[in-house]
């Protein structure tokens, strides 16, 4: 693994109990990418994404984030060299407004976090109206996060994501719970941060139009183990991803 690569993992390996959740994955991945990692419930894709963000420790292997090895790091200082996460479960607050959550979150990664309500409102106000704007919420800014749609909390949570600016972004079922409607417009967003804001993005996602749909790279965790990785359709065509997914539309 060389400087070329954004991300890279050698050799992961992670066990609860008896249970393997992942084996000697190896998976790297270049700056600008746009890709997806899927696999059948149980596969190894949270562990995958706990593993690379510093939530659990390998048992053995390594990561490397921009060239540092950061297999010991915390996930606070993980998040702090540039690599964010967007969790399927929602961490806003949901006592605050929008705004209010991504003025603290742009703070933090400030490090000029104080009384939220005090002498840190007048901070960070161009910054947190910029990222509303672009994440399609500046119409919401004084909507309280808990009251907000569905799709309008997941483009909360992104905001949150992006708020450290990231140099990769992870996102853990992005489309979760959405309608058809949010579903486009949020994976339209992701494309377009991608495209635009040049993040490097690696989504999980059981909707397979969404992966076929955006992913211009797959990868499949079975059991623990990488089982292909390459372009999407070459992937869908993948006989063991077919008789791994059997009975399911790939």
């Amino acid at each position: 693994m060389n400087g070329d690569y954004i991300l890279a993992v050698e050799g992961l390996c992670k066990a609860f109990g008896g249970l393997q959740a992942t084996s000697e994955v190896t998976y790297s991945m270049r700056p600008g990418e746009l890709s997806a990692i899927i696999g059948p419930n149980g596969a190894g894709k949270s562990t995958f994404f706990n593993l690379i963000t510093g939530f659990h420790r390998p048992d053995k292997g390594k990561v490397l984030f921009k060239g540092a090895d950061v297999t010991s790091w915390s996930s606070y200082r993980i998040a702090r060299f540039g690599m964010s996460r967007a969790f399927q479960v929602s961490n806003i607050y949901p006592m605050l407004t929008t705004y209010q959550n991504v003025r603290q979150a742009i703070l933090v990664q400030q490090r000029r976090t104080m009384d939220l309500f005090r002498r840190a409102e007048h901070l960070a106000r161009k910054e947190t109206t910029e990222l509303l704007e672009v994440t399609g919420l500046g119409e919401h800014h004084q909507e309280m996060a808990g009251t907000m749609s569905q799709g309008d909390k997941k483009r909360l949570e992104l905001a949150l994501a992006l708020a450290i600016k990231p140099d990769l972004l992870l996102l853990d079922e992005p489309t979760a719970g959405m309608s058809v409607e949010e579903t486009h417009e949020t994976m339209e967003l992701v494309a377009r941060l991608n495209r635009e804001m040049g993040v490097t993005i690696l989504f999980t996602e059981h909707d397979m139009s969404v992966v076929f749909g955006y992913a211009r790279r797959l990868t499949v965790l079975h059991q623990g183990a990488l089982i292909a990785d390459g372009a999407p359709q070459d992937v869908r065509a993948d006989e063991e991803v077919q008789r791994v997914y059997l009975g399911e539309e790939v």
